[in-house]
């Protein structure tokens, strides 16, 4: 079966071909005709079974069939890794069309995104907390949309972004195509489906999740205060270009970049406290080469499609099943190969059982050769995180210690505080001279004395001033 034969748009079929698609995936196979009758599709499938293309397919050849100068397709995503690839996507499917498409996501200027509303591009894509930004102002009108996507609906569940979609769904239009695409279908990711989709076609919701067929799997079992050099010889060894690594929290995927830099490994990192300019670039350099590591957070779990991955670590092991296959589901992705490792400590065997048990699978445990499993590091990986707490009271205790000896102190020297906060007692304990009078002194004053602005801050370019009683203070200094 080939794609000419769901009966495409010329320029469409076009792009599949310079893209380098040969076949329809399963899901394509599945999905795409259904779509094209204008059908609403509820469908299950694997992380990089070819899902985007799935329905983007369909979605482009209507909208070629009637083109209008409005936004007519939405399609929602959960992270904006995610929808920037779907963007990318777009743009290569649609490449010898019109049709033109542009991403709403947080972390960056709304300014072009108000620009992409106003102009009527085809297709949104977006997420859900910055698109509901957006439908606050009139620019934003989606009375248009004739196409709704929900892509990894099951992850939009887990980041809390339900309601979100519910008070979307207030804004589209009620008839309209929605199609609903999730790895994984939990109960209320369901129910959803049954207030927004009428008499769907349903694809693959009796197969169980599992990872793709192509990925071999293999867990090794480790001290925990061993993982990061077990990580550093698994990378030295690996014939892998690209190597993806997710850790449990973003303060232990910083601890690992910065312990694979101090090691001459070229390294970047993705998670919720980088900006999304750092996560862009963070990506990029992965792409291009330029970087052998990218160490993330779940948050990169679904949204990375890197060409030829080779090699995908859990560094930390996932605590759900989902989890752990959309990780090692960035490789073997569309019928390729790859590898998924994961470190074990004792720790969180019982949380790899667990998902031994949901994917059907028992991952062969296996040992490096010539690595020192006894050997004792030379730094600590991660200070636990009660130890960090005990330091953090520690110094906070210090530092009002301090604060009491300084009070006291200027206690003791007979400096006290005058209306501008400044010492003002009659001698100056530093040079035992008489305090500079006030260069007002002399000058008539109206009923009213002031004070120079504690935060120096300017609003519009002029001092905010604001009365206080007798003395005139600015508003940033009433606010602090």
């Amino acid at each position: 079966m080939s794609f000419s034969s769901f009966s495409l748009n010329a320029n469409l079929l076009k792009a599949v071909q310079n893209m380098g698609f040969d076949r329809p995936t399963p899901i394509q196979r599945l999905a795409v005709p259904p779509l094209l009758e204008g059908r609403d599709v509820m469908a299950s499938a694997v992380t990089g079974s070819g899902k985007t293309a799935a329905f983007l397919l369909p979605i482009l050849h209507r909208l070629m069939e009637k083109p209008r100068g409005t936004t007519r397709a939405l399609i929602l995503a959960p992270t904006r890794e995610l929808a920037a690839q779907i963007s990318e996507h777009l743009h290569d499917l649609a490449a010898h069309t019109p049709l033109k498409g542009a991403a709403v996501y947080g972390g960056v200027s709304m300014g072009p995104q108000e620009a992409a509303f106003r102009r009527g591009v085809d297709v949104l894509i977006a997420t859900p907390g910055r698109l509901l930004d957006h439908c606050q102002y009139p620019y934003a009108r989606l009375h248009g949309i004739e196409h709704l996507v929900l892509d990894e609906a099951d992850r939009m569940l887990d980041m809390g972004f339900l309601p979100d979609i519910r008070r979307i769904l207030h804004h589209v239009p009620k008839q309209r195509q929605t199609l609903l695409f999730s790895a994984t279908l939990p109960a209320p990711i369901v129910e959803l489906a049954k207030d927004m989709l009428q008499n769907p076609v349903s694809l693959n919701i009796e197969r169980k999740s599992a990872p793709a067929a192509g990925i071999t799997h293999v867990a090794y079992p480790v001290p925990h205060e061993l993982k990061s050099a077990l990580f550093l010889e698994l990378v030295k060894n690996s014939p892998s270009k690209h190597v993806l690594a997710f850790t449990r929290t973003k303060h232990r995927a910083n601890r690992l970049a910065d312990f694979l830099e101090k090691h001459g490994v070229t390294c970047e990192r993705i998670h919720g406290n980088r900006s999304q300019a750092q996560r862009t670039d963070a990506l990029a350099s992965f792409k291009k080469g330029r970087c052998r590591v990218l160490v993330a957070t779940d948050v990169a779990a679904r949204g990375i499609d890197v060409e030829a991955l080779g090699l995908v670590v859990n560094f930390d092991v996932p605590q759900l099943s989902e989890d752990y296959i959309h990780r090692v589901g960035r490789t073997g992705r569309v019928n390729a190969t790859g590898d998924a490792y994961t470190l074990v400590s004792p720790n969180e065997e019982e949380n790899l059982r667990a998902i031994e048990r949901a994917i059907g699978t028992r991952l062969p445990r296996q040992k490096v050769p010539g690595f020192n499993y006894a050997h004792a590091p030379a730094e600590r990986f991660e200070v636990p995180l009660a130890e960090r707490i005990a330091a953090i009271r520690a110094r906070k205790a210090e530092e009002r210690v301090r604060a009491k000896a300084n009070a006291a102190r200027r206690a003791t020297h007979g400096i006290t505080v005058g209306p501008a906060g400044n010492g003002t007692a009659g001698q100056n304990p530093r040079s035992n001279r008489s305090a500079s009078p006030s260069r007002w002194a002399g000058k008539p004053v109206t009923g009213k004395s002031f004070s120079r602005p504690v935060s120096g801050r300017l609003n519009g370019g002029r001092a905010d001033w604001r009365s206080n009683g007798s003395t005139t203070e600015p508003r940033s200094a009433r606010r602090a």
